[in-house]
């Protein structure tokens, strides 16, 4: 996996982001910014994307995204819950109508049994209420991790397009 392929993900979804007028917020945990440092080395990104927080402390989620106490306590940040309230909180708090948050372990060190090295929740909303959460077990070294995640993050908001397009 490359950063080729990020731009490959990124050639596809463009068109579609702006045909729809959809307009694209990130909030952003193990990726650290990559996947906003992608969207934005991509000329006329401000006609799409609004912007990406990162958040890479769980009181950072708290303060930042509205991400409950409760939640982190009881799930941990790397868990389909939180990454969940990061994508609903991130659209409640942008411009965007199209959201997408990521929660992972790149490593190589902090994975347990349950949570090892490489799981990586991503998940998917737009302000038409479609949502989506996946759990990744990505292989590879920290920077093969945080590809892989920026990858899938993009294809989900191609997912999310085109649900939208043919309902």
């Amino acid at each position: 996996m490359t950063e080729d392929k990020i731009k490959q993900t990124l050639q596809t979804l463009v068109p579609e982001l702006i045909s729809q007028d959809a307009v694209l917020c990130c909030a952003e945990s193990c990726t650290g910014g990559w996947l906003a440092k992608s969207i934005t080395d991509l000329e006329g990104s401000s006609l799409w994307f609004d912007c990406s927080i990162v958040t890479y402390s769980n009181q950072a989620k708290e303060n930042l995204l509205g991400v409950k106490a409760d939640t982190l306590n009881q799930f941990g940040a790397v868990s389909q819950a939180v990454v969940e309230e990061m994508v609903t909180g991130l659209l409640e708090r942008s411009n965007a109508n199209i959201g997408v948050s990521v929660s992972g372990i790149a490593g190589p060190g902090g994975g347990s049994v349950e949570k090892p090295v490489g799981s990586v929740w991503i998940a998917w909303g737009s302000k038409l209420n479609q949502s989506e959460a996946r759990l990744f077990q990505f292989k590879g070294d920290r920077n093969q991790v945080r590809i892989q995640a920026v990858i899938e993050a993009l294809k989900g908001i191609q997912r999310i397009l085109d649900a939208s397009k043919n309902r």
